[in-house]
Parts: structure tokens; sequence; C-alpha cells
């Protein structure tokens, strides 16, 4: 039939256009790992979409403080808004321009007013504080979702004793939750860095080609309080509180740093927390969670490698080391502007979101898997604890009638002979039972085994991990609690 051939067509179309795109370099950002909210909120067609906007919103303005602009005009802009021609910026190699002549293809009523006194930055630069913006708000949901489900693992593990480790040595006992909680604790901080960071953005407003808004103030003749009528008219139709009261052609770059720096910030963050994961992982304490087809090595089919855990470290060193750009820009802009800054910014700026994004999607779904392995921890404890509860002995036997210097120097050699087990033989650690076998220790043999009870080393870390969810973290996520059961597909 007709429609088959026409079917089979479209098919071919399809094949020939998907094997051209395997022929050019496509970054893993976007075709492998981002979701899509965060790469459409970096796209062309949002981009251009929002510069249409922003003509409707001067369009409007200009006409509500008096400029002859008709609302068909405004009408015609409207119904058009989203009738994109992609191939106009080739020939003119302008974007602004390319656009602007294809919007006023589609609104020939209202080609005259279109981008009325404004310059590219107007629609460019304002276009990018509300993609940043915008793009605070996608990681913050995220984020919120990420700290929820590690505030239920501490809670859940808040009681587990288990090894500390300082310089990745053996050190007095914690617990799982409160380990949950010193992760936590960067993630709390990194929410309230971002909140600021997208709170503290303002809009470029409507400001002309060198930010004196000298263009506007002839098209008003002079009239000063309407172009600031005008600045603050489209600043509040874009959802801004306020705009820069100063600019060159561009809004500073100043403002990319910081938010920049806060991104990079997580990516510290989340390396940690990564890292930790995987030292865990090598003890085989706690893992991230492993689907029940997935391939560990093409070598070796007993490995369960940390590859969530990993590729959060490898995206973070990308996030971190995307900073430098915005703070080399910034260093070099000429007086009122120059033009080195949009190429790199078309980049740096985009990846540090998505790169954002991925990490935050697959932090979530190691946090809502994470595997926790009580007996592999409990044997732990148990070869490092005697060692540990050496001053717990020695102060019980002192309370028994002892004598401090005698009884630290009997424990000095029992230990030193127990880790020579350890540590030349491979055995276990056996000081307990050297202890027991020791006349010397008799008055206290029944105290032993309360004092070698892992949960009297903990300290108050329950406690600590209960106040801390209670009045730091449960706190933070009400603002986000619409979005908290969202679920991410991970792409391995």
């Amino acid at each position: 039939s007709e429609f088959k051939q026409i079917l089979t067509v479209f098919t071919f179309l399809a094949t020939m256009a998907g094997a051209e795109e395997m022929n050019r370099y496509r970054s893993p950002l976007v075709s492998r790992y981002a979701s899509k909210e965060m790469s459409y909120n970096f796209s062309e067609k949002k981009k251009l979409i929002t510069w249409r906007k922003l003509w409707i919103f001067l369009a409007k303005a200009e006409k509500a403080l008096g400029l002859p602009i008709t609302d068909a005009q405004i009408a015609e802009m409207e119904s058009h808004a989203e009738d994109i021609d992609f191939e106009e910026e080739r020939k003119l190699r302008h974007d602004v321009m390319a656009h602007v002549h294809t919007f006023a293809h589609c609104c020939p009523t209202a080609a005259p007013i279109i981008h009325l006194g404004a310059m590219s930055c107007y629609v460019g630069d304002n276009t990018d504080l509300i993609a940043l913006r915008d793009g605070f708000n996608i990681l913050l949901s995220k984020l919120a979702r990420v700290i929820d489900r590690l505030a239920n693992f501490a809670e859940e593990y808040a009681d587990l004793p288990t090894l500390g480790f300082t310089h990745f040595q053996p050190a007095q006992l914690t617990t799982v939750g409160k380990r949950a909680c010193l992760w936590l604790q960067e993630l709390v901080m990194d929410v309230r860095n971002l909140e600021r960071a997208r709170d503290d953005l303002c809009f470029r407003g409507v400001k002309g080609t060198t930010g004196t808004q000298a263009s506007f103030l002839q098209l008003f003749q002079g009239d000063h309080d309407k172009v600031e009528e005008l600045d603050k008219m489209v600043t509040e139709m874009a959802g801004f509180k306020k705009a820069y009261l100063v600019t060159g052609q561009t809004y500073s770059h100043e403002v990319d740093i910081h938010c920049l720096a806060r991104l990079a910030s997580l990516g510290a963050s989340v390396h940690k927390i990564c890292t930790d994961i995987r030292l865990l992982a090598n003890l085989k304490e706690i893992e991230e969670p492993f689907e029940k087809e997935q391939i560990g090595s093409s070598a070796m089919p007993y490995k369960r490698n940390p590859m969530r855990a990993e590729r959060c470290c490898g995206l973070a060193r990308h996030l971190i080391a995307l900073v430098g750009d915005p703070l080399q820009t910034d260093s070099v802009q000429w007086p009122e502007s120059t033009l080195d800054d949009s190429a790199n910014r078309r980049i740096s700026l985009p990846e540090s979101f998505l790169t954002a994004d991925i990490i935050l999607s697959t932090l979530q779904n190691i946090t809502e898997g994470l595997v926790v392995y009580p007996k592999v921890i409990e044997r732990h404890i148990r070869h490092e604890l005697p060692f540990m509860a050496t001053e717990n002995i020695i102060m019980a036997i002192v309370k028994a009638g002892g004598n401090r210097q005698e009884c630290h120097e009997k424990i000095r050699v029992l230990s030193q002979e127990a880790a020579a087990v350890v540590k030349q033989e491979g055995g276990d650690n056996d000081l307990l039972a050297r202890i027991q076998r020791d006349p010397y220790f008799a008055p206290i043999l029944g105290q032993l085994d309360a004092l070698l009870d892992p949960k009297t080393f903990i300290g108050r870390a329950p406690q600590q991990v209960k106040t801390f969810l209670a009045e730091e973290v449960r706190p933070l996520l009400e603002p986000y609690k619409a979005n908290m059961d969202v679920k991410v597909e991970l792409v391995l």
C-alpha cells in the first residue's frame, strides 16, 4: 500500500540519519548521561523560545509605556513564539539577527517592532541567566532527593557500630549512620550554596549596547523614569526580583564564577562521598547497588566494581575543573566587554550543569540501594577492638586496686605479641585470649565482655544522628517535598 511505501521511506531516512549521527562526535554528557530536563534547559530550542519570549516581554512593556505598538502585533508574536527556523543562522553568521529575521518572517505585522531598542546581549545574556536559574532549580530538587535517601540510610544505621578510620587506619569506633551524616553535612552545605547562588542571580534587563540604556532613552524621548520602569517591567515578566543596576555590554562574568564555584564545591562533596564508598566496598562493608545480571569485569567474573561511585568521581573531577573557565574569562574582559567570552561560556556553563545533573542522578541511584554487611563490619571490629579497649582495661584494673604503670606495661607486651600474630603470621587478634590467660588480670575477667561491648565505644554517635537529622536535614527538605518521590533511570 501507499502508506507502507511512505513508512518504508521514512524508516530508511531515519536509519541513514542515525548512521550519519554515529559518524560525528557526540558529547556523552547529553547522549549518554544527562536528564531530559537538564538537556532541554540548555537546548537550542529552549534558548530560541526564550529569545522570543524576551522580545514579547519587551514589546509588551514598551507598549504599556506609550510606544506605538498594537495588541495585534503582540498577539501575532505570541502565536508564533515556538515556530523556529534553525537554518537561517548559517546564512547570516549572526545568531541574534538570524532569529530576528525568522521571527519577523513569521510575524510580518510585528516585524517593525521586534527587538526594538535592544542589542544581542538583551536576549543572549538574559537567556543565560534564565538558564542558570532554571538549572539550579533542577539541581536543587535532585540534591534534595539524594539527601532524603541518605538521611533515611543514616537513620536506619544510626546505632550500628563500625570502625572509624583516620588516615584510613583503624581508629575509635563510630556508627554507619554517623558516617553517613558526615556525608550529609557537606550536601546540606551544598543545598544552601546552590540556593544562595540562585537567589543572588539578577536579570541583565534592558540596558542597551554598552549598558547605558541610551537607545531606550532615545525611544522614550529622554524620559528616564520610563526607561527605569521598562527595565523593571521586563525583569518582573522574566520572573526575577531585580536586575543588575549596572552592566557593560554583558552582565559581569563574576556571576558565572559564583555559580560554577558552587557547582565545583558540590563536585568535591560528591567525590569525597563516593571515594568513601569505594574504600568501604574494598573492605566489603558497604556496597553500591549491583544489578542481578550486571557484569563487573570482562576478565574476572567474581568482581563487583563500584562503577556508579567511580563514575561520580570521574565526572566530579570534570565539574571541579570547569570553574577555571569563568575565572579566566572574567579576568580578561575588556572595558565594556569582548567577544572571546561567548565561545567559552557556550561550553563551560552548560557542561557544569549537565555534569552536576548526571552526578546527582547517579548518587540518588547509589543512595537508594546502598547495601550494608553487618557481619563483615562486626568481624573488622572484633579484629581491632581488643587494642582499642586497652585503656578501658587499665582503668578497670586501677579501680580493682592495681597499679596503672604496671598494668600499662603488661598490656603493652601482650599487645605487641598479639600484633605479631596478626601481621607476621596472618592470624586473628588474640590479645583478649592472652589477657584471659594472664593471672594478673584475674580481678577483672568478669568485666571483659562489658569492657569490649562495641556499643560502649561509639559515644554519642546515635544521639548526634538523631539531632542532626531533626534540626539540620529534615527542615531543609521541606520546600522540595513535592518532587521527593521521583525515581531516576540510570544508564549503565
